[in-house]
């Protein structure tokens, strides 16, 4: 067949990965973030912040009892 007259197969349409999952947010299928918004609780006293985007939860410190925090979405 002759390259560039419009035979042949059709290319591919640009859109979400062959997969099927268009993600909107974050990572977290693969375990690596919750996206921008959620609180960090602390485990022990039920305190909660709000979450700080760039900064995970587990390296932020309960402003209470001072254990290590975690997310919630």
């Amino acid at each position: 067949m002759p390259i560039g007259r419009g035979f042949g197969l059709p290319r591919r349409q640009a859109g979400p990965p062959a997969g099927g999952r268009g993600l909107g947010r974050g990572r977290q299928p693969s375990g690596f973030g919750l996206g921008p918004g959620g609180d960090c609780v602390c485990p022990k006293c039920n305190a909660r912040a709000a979450h700080q985007r760039g900064i995970p939860c587990y390296e932020q410190r309960c402003p209470k009892c001072g254990s290590q925090m975690t997310r919630t979405n």
